[in-house]
């Protein structure tokens, strides 16, 4: 009898072979609430550098060589994760309603946000690094400089995977948090 289950035994075991693990971009609480003259903003697609949109999970050699963590993915892609988590935060941190592009609610919103990412990489140092600009779109209200650069550096507790999931995470949260507080009134 147990003969007979060798096969399918094999089948399942051959499937678990190989197969990366995925991990989620899932920022937490931002822990700031901004009142904003706007109403409305829409946050513009995230611009990642080449290897932070890819669907692979980076991380930088003490060699500064940029290499891939062997059997772990995004569980999404990176541009629209991104650009969905750091909404999502957004929305929460700022009494403005805050959606990712294309705007999906009536009429247009009152401002825009678009965020370029220079660096967004877990470092050899013991750090992940999330670096780049972000510009604030807006004809109707005044929210604050037109555009910012950001430097945020959050500790990595380990190179692992889900230690830099975690800790981008963070850095997502953190960068919602500095624009939030850069639209207030």
């Amino acid at each position: 009898m147990l003969t007979r289950h060798i096969p399918m035994l094999s089948l399942v075991a051959v499937m678990g072979c190989g197969v990366p693990s995925r991990y989620l971009i899932d920022p937490p609480a931002p822990s700031v609430s901004v009142r904003t003259a706007a109403q409305s903003i829409m946050l513009r697609d995230v611009s990642l550098p080449d290897y932070a949109a890819a669907d692979t999970i980076a991380l930088q050699d003490a060699d500064g060589a940029v290499r891939e963590v062997k059997s772990a993915l995004w569980a999404d892609l990176p541009p629209r994760a991104v650009t969905l988590a750091l909404a999502r935060q957004l929305d929460a941190a700022v009494s403005a309603t805050v959606a990712a592009a294309p705007w999906p609610l009536a009429g247009l919103p009152e401002a825009e946000i678009e965020v370029r990412v220079e660096r967004n990489l877990a470092g050899a140092d013991g750090r992940f690094r999330l670096a780049g600009v972000f510009y604030v779109l807006s004809e109707t209200v005044q929210l604050g400089p037109e555009s910012s650069a950001f430097d945020i550096a959050v500790p990595l507790a380990g190179p692992s995977a889900p230690d830099i999931a975690q800790a981008q995470s963070l850095a997502l949260s953190k960068l919602a948090e500095t624009i939030a507080k850069s639209l207030g009134n």
